[in-house]
């Protein structure tokens, strides 16, 4: 198939290398950003916390891995301090504050969305100009006018719309409607914005706009997507999705577009589904689950012949916790040629994990992070020959399809990991502060209880508060 160009925007390129004739297809191709390492696709956007990838120090991501994006949720850095920090990063004409701010290197390409990913369900409503943000200091309304601004101060290379997404239940019917005019406002107010009332019109902004396509049916947006189409088309550079069947959705004149694909796949099934269904750009939340819980990955893509001779389905990785690798002096994976497992055994991990050492969840992201590399390079190499369905299909045998069960305890998590149902709710932890209070209230309270009207010694002895002398 002949090489496909996509963009007319200029200094931004992306080229479909491999595809079938198909919308809903595998792809193999190169985004290509000024001044940025090009991307191959499909490819892994990691997710960041603070502009950081958990676990990992930044020189370490540099040295020992082949991260060159990275996804940002804008609602980490929103604090009560007006600005927040983030916007008075000193940078020259060229520099992205973001870029400088998180500490990643200039031609990394960084792509900035609303909020973080996978996000909390927030007790406060979306509005007209409005979404709810959980923020360091609470929840809060992030306007669409303020994330423009943001867009344009912080300078990423890719930015996602905003869009009105209901997270955490089923949105009703009347819900969806509002869904969508409220994303397609958003995304016509900041089109406008950011770039005029069309391409020709040179803002010099350097961030591409990714729009938003919501988890609903065709029908029930399809004045939306029309307008993507027609109206906004040359104003777009790729198309953000929520759900893989929203792939189904993408018109042939939309199709040439990347698509970054912000779900949560449960196993390594679902990235390759995915793929199979023509995504791009992908996140993969249970890496850091995997990591957290002690869990290292072990499959590879397509699937070796030692593996396909086996006669069981084997394990998509193993529980480090496991009393089994308490002298097991092996590395992690054999064959596998990440940080983790070139210094280190299995011993070594179940060592640090009962002893809660963060340098266990470090060690484990790296590697866990080059397992999937792996999958995503051999993906790649996999649409290359056409041999990708039946790769695919050999790899659904050849591994279980769950990945391994959690046993042992994670790091401590954040406030902002935890799930928040509305107002007034319990605890999540108890508290710690005030306990000399309450141990003083009690004594008070045994001091008055036991008084009588000549407060004897004997009765003071008697509840043990005598003095003893």
């Amino acid at each position: 198939m002949e090489p496909e160009t996509s963009s007319s925007r200029e200094m931004t390129s992306f080229t479909v290398l491999s595809a079938a004739a198909q919308v809903m297809a595998p792809r193999v191709g190169t985004l290509a950003l000024a001044g940025r390492q090009a991307l191959a696709t499909p490819n892994l956007v990691p997710l960041t916390s603070r502009g950081t990838v958990p676990h990992i120090s930044h020189d370490m991501v540099r040295k020992e891995t082949a991260m060159t994006s990275f996804y940002v949720g804008l609602e980490d850095f929103i604090e009560r301090k007006h600005p927040a920090p983030l916007y008075n990063v000193p940078v020259a004409a060229n520099e992205s504050p973001l870029k400088k701010f998180i500490c990643v290197r200039n031609d990394d390409t960084v792509v900035l969305g609303p909020r973080r990913f996978p996000a909390i369900a927030c007790p406060p409503n979306n509005t007209e100009t409005s979404i709810a943000i959980s923020t360091s200091v609470g929840f809060r309304q992030l306007e669409s006018q303020k994330y423009i601004e943001a867009i344009q101060k912080l300078k990423p290379d890719i930015a996602i719309g905003l869009a009105d997404l209901v997270i955490g239940r089923a949105p009703g019917l009347k819900r969806r409607g509002k869904m969508v005019d409220r994303t397609h406002a958003y995304t016509r107010d900041a089109l406008e914005r950011l770039f005029g009332q069309s391409m020709t019109e040179d803002k010099k902004l350097g961030t591409k706009y990714f729009a938003p396509v919501l988890p609903l049916d065709n029908a029930e947006q399809s004045i939306y997507l029309d307008d993507l189409e027609n109206e906004f088309r040359d104003r777009i550079s790729g198309l953000a999705l929520y759900e893989s069947a929203s792939l189904s959705f993408i018109s042939e004149s939309l199709g040439n577009l990347p698509r970054l694909l912000l779900s949560e796949p449960s196993s390594p099934h679902e990235v390759l589904r995915e793929i199979s269904l023509g995504a791009d750009l992908l996140t993969v939340p249970f890496l850091q689950t995997c990591s957290d819980a002690g869990i290292a990955l072990d499959f590879t893509f397509p699937v070796s012949s030692a593996v396909s001779a086996q006669s069981e389905a084997q394990s998509l990785g193993f529980d480090l916790w496991a009393p089994e690798y308490t002298q097991d002096t092996s590395p992690l994976v054999e064959s596998c040629e990440c940080y983790a497992c070139r210094k280190h055994h299995r011993s070594y991990f179940n060592h640090l994990l009962r002893a809660k050492e963060m340098a266990a969840w470090a060690l484990l992201q790296m590697h866990n992070h080059h397992v999937m590399e792996r999958l995503f390079a051999g993906a790649r190499a996999s649409i290359a020959r056409g041999t990708f369905d039946q790769d695919m299909q050999n790899f659904n045998r050849a591994y279980a399809s769950d990945l391994p069960e959690q046993t042992g305890e994670g790091p401590r998590l954040r406030g902002y990991q935890m799930p928040a149902a509305g107002p007034n709710q319990p605890r999540r932890m108890p508290k710690v502060y005030g306990r000399l209070d309450d141990l003083s209230q009690k004594f008070a309270e045994s001091q008055s209880s036991v008084a009588t009207p000549d407060t004897d010694a004997e009765g003071l002895e008697k509840h043990g508060f005598a003095e003893k002398v």
